[in-house]
């Protein structure tokens, strides 16, 4: 099962869980229609979608309505707490919950007693969360920007918004920041740096960059980064490890915002419904450069859909 977390901007929004449906632009949750727009609503969606697309079933999702004051927040991690351990979920992606390090960390140790972790993904403020708390190597990813990239680089800073002047967040310091997050102990095991050029890399080094297709237009367009994030997961849930995850979601989510022929007037919802086209061309691609290093039958018979960069590294099957 993969799970996935969050909050979407309400005050009165209740606190429900299930399988959401992708309907005309809305999700549809446990009889409550929530708008795909950014957020928490538009990683669901990009995750449902790549779900759709891979055969696979459709992600569980735990939503509640939080407006920056944190009610909602606690109110979700407590309902965590008694119950997310005993949902057997193998891949969790926890997205926007106000950042609560003792909330986190009654999580992480509850998921701990249960016996091997599952793949955990954070972003936003769940992002902040695991690395206050000092457990960001528990994580499989994280999924910063470049500003919450200098936050992570950042040792001291309690928040994003504390971050010192002094740790520049420009895109030509990325390596720079990178190299102190994870010396600092608060990098996850891989790290998904989104911005103009996405980064993926893990301690040892950069894995690959994706800037194509780059798409001007797409820069205003909130959500990208959401569905980005969705997307990860999904194909994680697949089958993918986590770091070619990355880098297939990253050529996958570029091209589906290119395939929307964007305009400032387009929604997030516009670039979800290109995600099966995009995938499939960017997986078909995949495909075609693993036969053409490996043509053996050996991994010929291999999924097309699991070009392993592990393989590739080392040379053989």
């Amino acid at each position: 099962m993969l799970a996935l977390i969050g909050t979407v901007p309400k005050e009165d929004f209740p606190l429900v869980s299930g399988t959401a449906v992708l309907k005309g632009g809305s999700l549809s949750l446990n009889g409550y229609q929530i708008s795909v727009n950014r957020g928490t609503p538009a990683l669901i969606a990009a995750t449902s979608m790549v779900c759709e697309t891979l055969g696979l079933p459709r992600p569980f999702s735990f939503l509640v309505g939080d407006i920056g004051l944190g009610d909602g927040s606690r109110k979700l991690y407590r309902h965590l707490k008694s119950h997310l351990p005993s949902l057997g979920a193998r891949i969790i992606a926890f997205h926007y919950l106000q950042p609560d390090v003792d909330w986190h960390n009654r999580i992480l140790w509850a998921l701990e007693e249960q016996g091997n972790l599952p793949v955990l993904i954070a972003d936003a403020g769940y992002m902040y969360a695991a690395k206050m708390s000092g457990f960001a190597a528990s994580y499989d990813l994280f999924t910063p920007d470049i500003g919450e990239l200098a936050f992570l680089a950042d040792e001291v800073a309690p928040h994003p918004f504390y971050t010192r002047g002094f740790i520049l967040h420009e895109e030509d310091n990325v390596p720079g920041l990178i190299k102190r997050a994870f010396e600092g102990g608060n990098a996850a095991k891989t790290l998904l740096i989104k911005g103009s050029k996405d980064y993926i890399c893990t301690k040892e080094r950069v894995l690959a960059t994706v800037d194509t297709p780059r798409v001007e237009t797409l820069e205003p367009i909130g959500g990208t980064g959401d569905t980005l994030t969705g997307m990860v997961a999904a194909l994680t849930y697949g089958g993918y490890p986590v770091a070619e995850a990355a880098i297939l979601a990253a050529r996958a989510n570029r091209l589906a915002g290119a395939l929307a022929n964007p305009t400032p007037a387009t929604q997030v919802v516009d670039i979800v419904e290109r995600i099966p086209k995009a995938l499939e061309a960017v997986l078909d691609e995949a495909g075609k450069v693993r036969e053409q290093i490996f043509p053996t039958t050996c991994c010929r018979e291999l999924p097309y859909k699991r070009a392993l960069i592990d393989t590739y590294a080392k040379g053989s099957c």
